[in-house]
């Protein structure tokens, strides 16, 4: 039963064919026509399977969204898989690819066409990243995986651009090796990159950017970055950048900065290469932003000259050149012939030209040199032969309304790759038929190599006639060019020209005079010869050359070696053309040497949008990308091969004999069901360990056959499993009646028992009940008579006793009464009193109501005493300090309460006395030690002048023998006077500051006269003063005089200064004002 289950299990998913939507392998496709190829393709679209098989290739059709098919889950579920043993994935052609090269040691390609948009980037990042995922891992391993996987947004960022085709569209070809040790871990990898597109550079067409960079510097750049650059983040300030798509939705060109650099740091850029890279990147913008003026000279010709130079001055700055050996490159153009040198001019258009062609040499070179930076950090160190996987993401087929030289060369590469394409596979299906035995059929198809010979001959190919053209002396155009190609290839049958010599063109209307038409594997395409001749010289003047290697910057001197004078080489450089065919060579030829796997993209709609599928476009793409000729050579010989184990586990269910299990070979077993079903002898053949099937009816046929004898078994299963069931359900239904028949008879008499017992119970309850009732109302009975006993005896006693004592009780009981009653009261009152005490504040004048009249006198007493010991415990909590401040502050009252106006406002104030701190001010260090005795306040007052009534600041310091005046500034001692010099002061009854020292007659301290001044703390300097001089028994009681009008000796002279209430006019200060010789007035402002 376990092997049966295992075996159930492996059946589950493990073909293609299993759970098919259409069908996931075109071979099989039942009947071929480009009209049912289309519809299978719709189906598989419409349902998320964007994958599908012809043969080993896989199609993959861009569905513009995420799907959740590219999970870890997944790579796991294809991990170590049969190609065809799961469903169509790109993962499934990555882990044979891998495996092939791994156990087999079979180098292995990935070839990966399609046109822009269709998702070849994508799917060569998919293949990676599931290498990455499913090789071994370590510290190093991951280092070398990471940097594998991080060159691609460098070479994404300076590579791709927004078309109008895709957001990102990769604008050169990519052939990366990666290369494995022994094992199958990654140890390294050389990237080489074919025909970037560098007319993009100077120009990009409508809707379209130029390469994401230039927008990522902008964006993504810090301001200080950007400062160092010379640039600004205005896109419209360059030339070279379109504005109409500068931004792309879904595209953060910042983010994608930021990732540019770190991968770059990530694959081992120094921060000054990447500084070197970024100065480039910028001068070619500050390149396109010089514009030229013509300027006449006298032999007639016009000469260029630079309009604003500001754009070349700081591009020379950033590139380390001389402006002016720059600026005369721009006018100038040295032809060197032999011995001789002619230096001629250059009108605005040829200058136009020269800044075009450097923007476009220094950017290509540029991204060569990343290309080759990039290889010598991921290249292999180790010197041992290692295993190599290539991976080729290239340009597709490209037919558009205007083709030029550019589409000429992708077309001709793609003819080389369909060529090895075809090759490869037929060699493949060759080695396949030998290897197990097959006779093999010659199997007939279009050889395209007659295309590749016209276009790549060294005779009388077109690249070849178009190098001759460029090279020959004379007047060289695109006409001559296709004169040429009209004279030698007019006979060719692939070749079409409206002035050829064959005279069947000359009426194509279809086919204009200056293009010629070249029918190629995936159809006829039109060429315009205009601008073939220029971009195959692809010339940049010797001068501007010999200009960037004499920059002062090391990067430019790499990217422009041709310029050193020391190496002046006369031989004109290899054309565009020729290098791309040698570079093509050089990549078939790699090609051949290893095991290839095809993976084509295709576009479903040029939206870019999803769930669209547009047939004609996939049409289109379908018939240049040769997937039906592919489709037909796969089908020439058989369609279908599966090895004989994974055959007879499939399909044993259809022949009694090899149903369940087949004892025997493999091989006989397949025999015998392929027998059994009289399928016929040459719809197969039988390989040493593989059936060949030459029909897909027939595997369709065997399909159908299985699919019934599934439902014939599945209901087969069903029949047994539901008697089983029922079976089953019987039995425990018939068990389970037995044990609740059981468990019912235990549980009825459990029942009937515990009735029982609990009626004898409840019967003999009742019994002791009625028992002890009865006992229980004879005691209550002798008990009432033994109480009845002694409440008799009692009252007889009572009436004896208050018969005896009758005669006193009645001489004394008002007395008693009294006496109990006033008792009470005075209880409760003390009793209330203690509940309703006032609190321990002595300013707290609350105190409970007295309750009755007669109390009055011992209330008042109480509150008396209360109020006095609380005063008693409010002043045992004083300090000395403390307690001397209060003093002060009695005195004050005593003094001033009710008499001055200013004294209210002084109550809440705290009486300070050293306002200056003088003991630890330094300022006045001078003055304190002038002083011997204890400084008891120190202040500073006004010594109000009898001349203008105004004043002037002065220290006043008090200590317990005299007082001193001292200058404010200075600290120097204006005048000390003794306090027994001192008779009264007087001071007014309003809010002012104003106080006058009034001084003996006689003494020493009255030669000067009296002293009026003004302070802040009058109520505290003359409280102190008053308090000083009354502790002394040797001296007076200090006099203070209140009154607003009082005299003061000034001198020899008697002054009357007097205090009025000042209007609203005066504001809110106190004013002194001179009124005459004998008079002062003081304005006092009036208090709210």
């Amino acid at each position: 039963r376990g092997g049966a289950a295992a075996a159930a299990k492996m059946e589950v998913k493990t073909s293609l064919l299993d759970n098919m939507i259409g069908v996931g392998d075109m071979v099989l496709l039942e009947p071929l026509s480009e009209d049912s190829f289309l519809e299978n393709l719709r189906n598989r679209f419409d349902h998320n399977e964007i994958y599908t098989y012809i043969g080993s290739v896989v199609i993959s059709v861009n569905p513009y969204r995420s799907l959740p098919i590219f999970t870890p889950e997944k790579v796991e579920e294809y991990r170590n898989r049969n190609f065809y043993e799961l469903s169509p994935h790109i993962y499934a052609l990555a882990d044979e690819a891998y495996r092939s090269l791994r156990d087999q040691d079979k180098d292995q390609c990935i070839l990966i066409t399609g046109e822009s948009g269709a998702g070849k980037t994508e799917a060569s990042k998919l293949v990676m990243s599931y290498v990455a995922a499913v090789c071994g891992k370590g510290q190093e391993v991951n280092k070398v995986k990471e940097q594998l996987l991080q060159s691609n947004p460098v070479l994404e960022a300076f590579g791709n651009a927004k078309t109008v085709r895709n957001d990102n569209s990769s604008r050169f070809g990519k052939y990366m090796d990666i290369e494995f040790d022994f094992k199958g871990d990654p140890l390294g990898g050389v990237i080489s990159n074919y025909l970037l597109e560098k007319s993009r550079v100077v120009k990009q067409p409508r809707g379209e950017r130029n390469f994401h960079i230039f927008y990522q510097l902008l964006s993504g750049a810090s301001e200080d970055t950007l400062k160092k650059l010379k640039l600004g983040r205005d896109f419209s300030k360059y030339n070279y950048l379109s504005l109409d798509s500068a931004t792309v939705n879904g595209l953060d060109d910042a983010a994608n900065f930021r990732t540019v650099r770190n991968a770059m740091q990530i694959v081992g850029f120094m921060e000054d290469e990447v500084q070197s890279v970024l100065e480039l990147v910028a001068a070619v913008l500050k390149l396109g932003n010089i514009e030229f003026k013509p300027e006449s000279r006298c032999n007639g010709f016009d000469e260029s000259r630079v309009k604003d130079k500001n754009d070349l001055k700081e591009m020379c700055e950033l590139l380390g050149i001389e402006q002016s050996v720059l600026e005369r490159a721009f006018s100038y153009r040295t032809v060197e012939a032999k011995m001789e040198k002619v230096s001629t001019t250059l009108n605005v258009a040829q200058a136009y030209y020269a800044r075009d062609a450097l923007a476009k040499n220094l950017y290509s070179r540029l991204f060569s040199w990343l290309v080759t930076r990039i290889n010598e950090s991921i290249k292999a160190q180790a010197k041992t032969r290692h295993k190599v996987m290539g991976v080729l993401d290239i340009y597709g087929f490209e037919i558009f309304e205007d083709n030029s030289f550019e589409q000429f060369i992708i077309n001709y590469c793609n003819e080389k790759l369909q060529q090895i394409f075809i090759e490869l596979t037929l060699r493949e299906e060759q080695e396949e038929y030998v290897r197990e035995g097959i006779e093999w059929t010659n199997i007939e198809y279009f050889n395209n190599a007659i295309i590749c010979d016209l276009i790549e001959n060294n005779q009388n190919g077109i690249l070849a006639m178009l190098d001759e053209e460029c090279l020959r002396p004379g007047t060289v155009t695109d006409d001559t060019f296709l004169d040429k190609l009209n004279t030698v290839c007019a006979e060719h049958q692939h070749f079409e020209s409206r002035l050829s010599k064959n005279s069947k063109f000359l009426t194509d209307h279809s086919l204009p005079h200056s293009c010629f038409r070249i029918q190629h594997y995936a159809g006829k395409v039109l060429y315009r010869v205009e601008g073939f001749v220029d971009k195959n010289n692809d010339l940049l003047y010797r001068d501007l050359s010999q200009a960037m290697y004499k920059a002062n910057h090391s990067l430019i001197k790499q990217l422009f070696p041709e310029g050193n004078p020391a190496k002046v080489n006369l031989k004109r450089p290899p054309t565009a053309g020729f290098q791309f065919k040698a570079s093509v060579g050089t990549l078939m030829r790699n090609l051949q040497t290893k095991n290839p796997n095809y993976i084509r993209c295709i576009k479903p709609n040029d939206k870019k949008a999803a769930h669209i599928f547009t047939e004609s476009l996939v049409r289109h793409q379908v018939r240049y990308l040769g997937l039906m000729e592919n489709v037909r050579v796969r089908r020439a010989g058989y369609a279908f091969r599966q090895p004989y184990e994974p055959c007879l586990e499939r399909y044993k269910m259809l022949c009694k004999q090899t149903w369940p299990h087949w004892r025997g070979p493999a091989r006989e077993g397949v025999e015998v069901l392929m027998a059994d079903l009289q399928v016929p002898a040459e719809e197969l053949s039988y390989g040493r360990s593989k059936i060949f099937i030459r029909n897909p009816r027939t595997l369709f046929f065997l399909e159908e056959r299985r699919r019934q004898c599934l439902q014939d078994l599945a209901t087969l299963i069903q029949k047994i499993y539901r008697g089983w069931k029922c079976r089953t359900q019987f039995l425990l239904l018939k068990k389970s009646q037995v044990v609740v028949a059981a468990w019912y008879r235990r549980f009825a008499q459990q029942k009937k028992y515990q009735k029982i017992k609990s009626a004898t119970i409840m019967v003999q309850s009742f019994t002791r009940g009625w028992k002890a009732r009865k006992l229980l109302r004879e005691l209550k009975y002798q008990k009432r008579c033994e109480e009845a006993v002694t409440t008799i005896a009692a009252f007889w006693h009572g009436t004896q006793v208050r018969r005896e004592y009758r005669k006193f009780f009645r001489a004394n009981a008002g007395r008693k009464i009294y006496d109990f009653t006033i008792q009470r009261i005075m209880q409760k009152y003390f009793l209330g009193l203690k509940k309703n005490m006032p609190s321990m504040s002595p300013i707290d004048k609350n105190w409970p109501a007295r309750p009755y009249l007669f109390l009055d006198g011992a209330h008042r007493e109480l509150r008396r005493i209360f109020h006095h010991w609380r005063c008693k415990k409010y002043r045992s909590q004083f300090t000395e300090e403390k307690k001397a401040v209060y003093e002060e502050k009695l005195e004050a009252s005593e003094i001033f309460k009710d008499k001055k106006a200013l004294y209210p406002s002084s109550v809440s104030q705290p009486f300070k006395g050293d306002y200056l701190e003088i003991s630890k001010n330094p300022k006045y260090q001078k003055l304190h030690s002038a002083v011997d005795e204890k400084v008891l306040l120190a202040d500073v007052v006004n010594k109000i002048n009898r001349a203008n009534g105004k004043g002037a600041a002065r220290i006043f310091l008090l200590t317990k023998n005299s007082f001193v005046l001292a200058d404010q500034k200075t600290g120097q001692v204006k005048a000390s006077v003794p306090l027994p010099d001192l008779t009264s002061v007087s001071v007014s009854t309003q809010s002012d500051g104003f106080f006058a020292l009034k001084l003996k007659e006689g003494s020493a301290s009255a030669a000067k006269g009296d002293f009026l001044l003004s302070s802040e703390h009058l109520i505290e300097i003359i409280t102190k003063l008053h308090r000083t001089g009354g502790t002394s028994a040797d001296r007076e009681q200090l006099n203070i005089d209140i009154s607003d009008e009082f005299l003061v000796q000034f001198k020899q002279d008697k002054v009357c200064v007097k205090f009025i209430q000042g209007g609203p006019k005066n504001g809110n200060s106190v004013s002194c004002k001179r009124k005459n010789n004998r008079l002062l007035e003081v304005s006092v402002p009036t208090t709210a």
